[in-house]
């Protein structure tokens, strides 16, 4: 049996970048038909970069909405974004920072109003994972900013937006398959995932009355720059072989989740996660 499914290849800084991988990941399928779902909506994507973020945006500046791209310090993959949204006839802005950090996500809530004066959708897609072997070879400083990247800035992000978010808003969270099978070299970042998804759930039923939507996608293997910056040469060359359909995902394939998520399409979707993970039944 061949479970070879990519190029042997390995990053040696997170966040990873995507110009350097190869091959580069699918963002848009030559198929995708808009249908203006989201015109007139603006959208703050964090880890917009990149990966499935990039995918998200533009997938929504052809759906019609404008977005503020959100991520660490990868610039020239930012740039990249931002021509393709350009380039698929959309507006967006970059913004540079730390999402864990409180100051920051304050920031670009005030930057995004002061641009188009409105927020419509959420989507908190940025984080991080570092692989460890065992428990006693992960230290506490790891387990606190894993944490702080990827549920901590869910926290201060939604907190700060939530002032500007009006019924029929959209909140979009972005989970993990490892939140439901566990995974034993994530232990850090399985465990925020889990959170993710219960902060998910919990939040949908506090802003059900004042009519605002949560939900969430929870991918399974995506082939983004977080994979060879996380992985061995040789684990990315298996990246996805032990999914049912025997392949990694592209981002192309997860962004119409956030699509729907996001448009009048799921008016009466809240609370839930949608599994884009390759055939795996998790039931959750």
């Amino acid at each position: 049996m061949n479970d070879k499914t990519l190029p042997a290849q390995h990053q040696e800084r997170q966040p990873g970048i995507e110009h350097a991988m190869h091959p580069e990941p699918v963002y848009l399928a030559d198929d995708y038909r808009a249908a203006g779902k989201l015109a007139g909506k603006v959208a703050i994507i964090t880890g917009g970069d990149s990966g499935i973020g990039r995918a998200v945006a533009v997938h929504y500046a052809l759906e019609g909405a404008r977005v503020a791209l959100v991520y660490l310090n990868e610039d020239e993959d930012a740039q990249k974004t931002l021509d393709e949204v350009s380039r698929h006839g959309g507006e967006a802005i970059a913004l540079a920072g730390d999402v864990g950090d409180g100051s920051f996500c304050q920031c670009v809530v005030d930057a995004v109003i002061a641009k188009w004066g409105r927020i419509d959708i959420l989507i908190n897609n940025a984080g991080e994972q570092h692989p460890e072997h065992n428990l006693e070879a992960l230290d506490e400083a790891q387990w606190e900013k894993t944490f702080r990247t990827n549920i901590f800035a869910m926290f201060h992000l939604t907190k700060v937006a939530l002032e500007h978010l009006q019924p029929g808003a959209s909140i979009i969270n972005t989970s993990s398959v490892t939140a439901y099978k566990g995974n034993p070299m994530l232990l850090d970042y399985s465990s925020t995932k889990g959170a993710i998804t219960s902060f998910t759930r919990s939040l949908s039923i506090n802003l059900a009355p004042r009519g605002i939507r949560v939900n969430g996608v929870a991918p399974g293997p995506i082939w983004t720059p977080l994979i060879p910056s996380t992985f061995s040469a040789e684990k990315v060359a298996e990246f996805g072989a032990d999914t049912p359909l025997g392949r990694p995902g592209q981002p192309a394939e997860v962004a119409p989740a956030f699509v729907y998520l996001a448009s009048n399409d799921a008016s009466y979707v809240t609370g839930q996660m949608l599994h884009v993970n390759g055939g795996s039944v998790v039931n959750g």
